[in-house]
């Protein structure tokens, strides 16, 4: 499919030592005029449930590179494609993919087997974890997912011959049949969102004893693993990153400038009775200096709804102010979500049965009005879902579930919202996401029976980030496999932007706009794939694993360490990194109890004395 000139270079200097997923698609898929040889081969090399869009108007030759493209300019893909790009999962594992970007996600799904017995066998023999976030690049995530589903069969293999009075040691096929090794009992492979990634990666300190783990993503999401590892008593346990650049993030990067720190000030001297309820996805350093201005609270975008109902029921909707932040879009987001809560009637007893027990009208409109939002916070890739996009939804996709993480823009949001309403779309975290399309699939393929053999296709509007997809194929091709089910298929459609931008290794963002080249970017501010994410790839990982096998130098890891901004100071008296972790222990307990600890409240209370 595509791969990245860097890795090109890597895999040649590397010849002989490994095979890669990307030295097997070195080139981008032919374009309708045939295409040059590696392309075709590229073509005939798919797996035989990947079947390639018919359309001739469809542009295949995009570079994926990240130096710029000295290639013609394209036309944008509105004026190549009617419809966005999309995938259908089928029965029996069939994937026939609609367009040049579904394509680009769809060919990696099916990682070659040398590969993934290769990394699972290092992995074991080494005692390394990977953790990785969503939104990880599509070939690195269908390696991922098959390294842990290859793991768990050889688990479960394992335990039956322990139960036949067996030794219980097992070995994978790349090692060479030794024996005397035992597959751990908790998976080395996590994929999960930011938060679950560092208590992924605790258990597999505590249950796989692990002597290090990599961690995939931006960088505040390494340093975040790496200090709950700490917390957890297993600061002992390095956490390497892919890259040793820098690797940023839009949204976190918003809430680190003078201007945040101006705003929450501002929240601190009105002496009302003020809660910061701050992102996950911010860095360290902002929860610390956060916390040390005005009592604060993480959330995700999972609990961030019931984080703002129950405190707002604690302390008093009409005397608390929420003050969140970084994500603009997320807070207008809640706001909406609040409101239409009271537009669309919703009784007082249907308030108290579906949204919060200590709510009614009345409570919900005060703690609405009581949100202030920062006003200059958004993620790259949410930024993406504008009006042209919107415009799409609703005139081509009007029979299709909408589904809408928390952070794109308010006119996606509210479609989603709209429709969520009765039970035709979901708004939130990438988690809600997965678990709306899981339940949709599922209740279709229960059905499915009772149809005949006439074929349903479930549409979805994937409102959030385009890796998302490898997770959401697994889950439809094992809902559909446990039912037996063979006239049900779910297509995944890509809303992505008609301009486009490359990546470019010389800018500081890693990216410029520029013509259409099938990264699914626009020039106005957004991408269905992360650029910044998809700065980890799967021969990054692999050198880091070279790395620790051959116990290269000190010096070299850590240059793959979290970033240490932290270490070794004081904010107000208090140490920095204590003072970062206290808003993330803060949501943790809430969790756990379903309410604010007292000590929270008892700093937001003492604001207004």
């Amino acid at each position: 499919m595509f791969v990245r000139r860097a890795a090109v270079q890597r895999l040649a200097r590397a010849a002989g030592r490994r095979t890669s997923v990307g030295a097997r698609a070195a080139s981008t898929l032919a374009s309708s005029h045939g295409g040059t040889r590696l392309e075709r081969e590229r073509i005939a090399s798919l797996p035989s449930n990947v079947r390639l869009g018919a359309s001739p108007s469809i542009h295949r030759g995009a570079s994926r590179q990240r130096s710029l493209s000295t290639a013609p300019p394209t036309a944008p893909p509105a004026q190549q494609i009617a419809r966005f790009p999309s995938l259908i999962i089928g029965p029996n594992h069939q994937l026939s993919p609609q367009g040049s970007f579904a394509e680009a996600q769809a060919a990696f799904l099916e990682p070659p087997t040398d590969v993934v017995e290769s990394l699972l066998d290092q992995l074991i023999d080494l005692k390394v974890g990977i953790v990785a976030h969503y939104y990880m690049d599509v070939e690195l995530q269908g390696v991922l997912h098959a390294v842990k589903r290859r793991q768990m069969e050889l688990l479960h293999h394992q335990r039956l011959n322990e139960e036949d009075g067996g030794e219980g040691v097992t070995a994978t096929a790349a090692s060479g049949g030794k024996e005397g090794r035992r597959i751990p009992e908790y998976p080395l492979v996590a994929v999960a969102d930011s938060l679950r990634m560092g208590d992924d990666a605790v258990q597999m300190c505590a249950q796989n004893d692990v002597d290090a783990v990599i961690c995939l993503g931006v960088d505040f999401m390494s340093e975040s693993v790496n200090a709950i590892m700490g917390k957890n008593g297993f600061a002992h346990v390095p956490v390497y990153r892919a890259a040793v650049k820098h690797i940023g993030c839009s949204l976190a990067e918003s809430a680190e400038g003078d201007s945040y720190k101006a705003w929450l000030s501002k929240a601190a001297a009105s002496n009302e009775k003020s809660l910061h309820v701050v992102y996950i996805n911010t860095s360290l350093e902002t929860k610390a200096v956060s916390s040390s201005i005005l009592p604060t609270i993480t959330c995700t975008s999972s609990n961030v709804l019931q984080t703002i109902l129950q405190a707002s029921a604690q302390i008093g909707p009409e005397e608390l102010k929420v003050r969140y932040g970084p994500d603009t879009y997320m807070g207008e987001n809640l706001v909406s979500l609040l409101d239409a809560v009271i537009q669309s009637g919703w009784s007082d007893e249907r308030i108290k049965r579906d949204l919060h027990p200590a709510h009614d009208r009345s409570t919900i409109r005060a703690l609405r009005d009581n949100i202030d939002v920062y006003p200059s916070g958004n993620c790259v890739v949410h930024h993406m879902f504008g009006r042209s996009v919107v415009e799409t939804v609703l005139n081509d996709y009007a029979d299709a579930y909408v589904t809408a993480h928390l952070e794109v823009p308010g006119e996606m949001f509210q479609i989603a919202l709209t429709k969520s309403l009765d039970d035709e779309g979901v708004v939130g975290s990438t988690s809600n996401i997965l678990n709306f399309i899981e339940r949709k699939v599922e209740a279709a393929a229960r059905t499915a029976a009772d149809d005949g053999e006439e074929k349903k296709r479930l549409k979805f509007i994937l409102g959030t980030e385009a890796g998302m997809v490898t997770s959401i194929v697994r889950s439809v091709q094992d809902i559909l496999d446990a039912a037996a089910c063979r006239n049900v298929e779910a297509e995944i459609v890509f809303p992505v932007s008609s301009e486009a931008v490359m990546a470019d290794a010389e800018s500081s963002l890693g990216v410029v706009p520029g013509v259409a080249g099938g990264e699914g970017c626009s020039t106005a501010g957004g991408c269905a794939t992360c650029p910044f994410m998809k700065m980890n790839d799967l021969d990054a990982v692999q050198d880091i694993v070279d790395m620790i096998a051959t116990k290269s130098s000190e010096l070299e890891l850590s240059k793959h360490l979290p970033p240490n901004r932290l270490g070794g100071r004081t904010i107000d008296g208090r140490d920095a990194i204590d003072l970062g972790t206290e808003p993330i222990v803060y949501m943790r307990e809430f969790m756990k109890e379903k309410r604010l600890s007292e000590e929270l409240v008892g700093r937001v209370e003492g604001m207004a004395a």
